[in-house]
């Protein structure tokens, strides 16, 4: 199921859309809200697939509210506004409904919605054995794509706040992904260790250890935390080689 929610400070216009996710077999309301205020608490603990968003609202509108995600899902904006469908587009909506709009528009709205999402859902319900290969492979959510990442081409992980930032080898920017630090620990091999509360390092990509930092190149100096300083010692202890 694709996860939705619709945001809307109209009251029938809410209701409106949460009846049309409800009448698509593959959407699912996740939540509907009368605000963006309201909205950004709803995904501060929990996510969507899929934002249905009015653009002309009080205190922060639709389209604000968007450019201000870190990582937004796929977006369709709602609005009575013709004008504003070429800004929508420029944050990479994924379609523009102009009210009133009926049942058989939102329906090749949410065509397009599974189309772009499909791709990255398994064709079967049997999934096949892991192999090494695919061990060696995870996929994030930034912006409104779902990329694969290989995680032997990750040099290190750093949190900020709710999201993490995933820096990759040859990468020019960071992937950036809703995800906590522990979940990501937790999928990562051991070649990967926690040397601060806000940093994971691929151990294989350190070029050196200096006093209390790990070194990944000329730029980039990472702070190893009090509370993982012994375990990364036992770490480069077992490694050290002397005559």
């Amino acid at each position: 199921m694709i996860r939705c929610m619709a945001i809307d400070d109209e009251p029938l216009a809410l209701q409106q859309i949460a009846a049309y996710i409800g009448k698509v077999p593959f959407l699912e309301l996740a939540a509907q809200c009368q605000s963006a205020l309201e909205a950004h608490a709803f995904l501060q603990h929990d996510t969507v697939d899929v934002i249905f968003c009015d653009i002309n609202m009080p205190d922060l509108n639709g389209m604000d509210f968007i450019k201000a995600l870190a990582a937004p899902p796929l977006v369709v904006f709602t609005t009575a506004y013709a004008e504003y469908a070429v800004e929508g587009f420029k944050v990479n909506a994924v379609d523009y409904l102009l009210k009133p709009f009926g049942l058989q528009d939102f329906m090749r709205t949410a065509n397009r919605i599974q189309e772009r999402l499909q791709p990255l859902r398994p064709l079967t319900s049997h999934p096949s054995p892991l192999t090494s290969e695919n061990d060696n492979i995870i996929f994030l959510k930034t912006d409104y794509r779902i990329v694969k990442v290989t995680i032997s081409d990750i040099r290190y992980v750093e949190a900020m706040s709710e999201y993490l930032k995933v820096y990759l080898e040859g990468g020019a920017k960071p992937i950036v992904t809703l995800l906590s630090m522990k979940k990501m620990e937790e999928r990562l091999p051991d070649y990967f260790m926690r040397i601060h509360r806000s940093y994971i390092i691929n151990l294989t990509k350190v070029q050196e250890v200096n006093k209390n930092r790990v070194i990944m190149d000329s730029e980039t100096y990472l702070p190893i935390g009090d509370m993982y300083k012994e375990t990364f010692q036992k770490y480069i202890d077992a490694k050290f080689l002397s005559k």
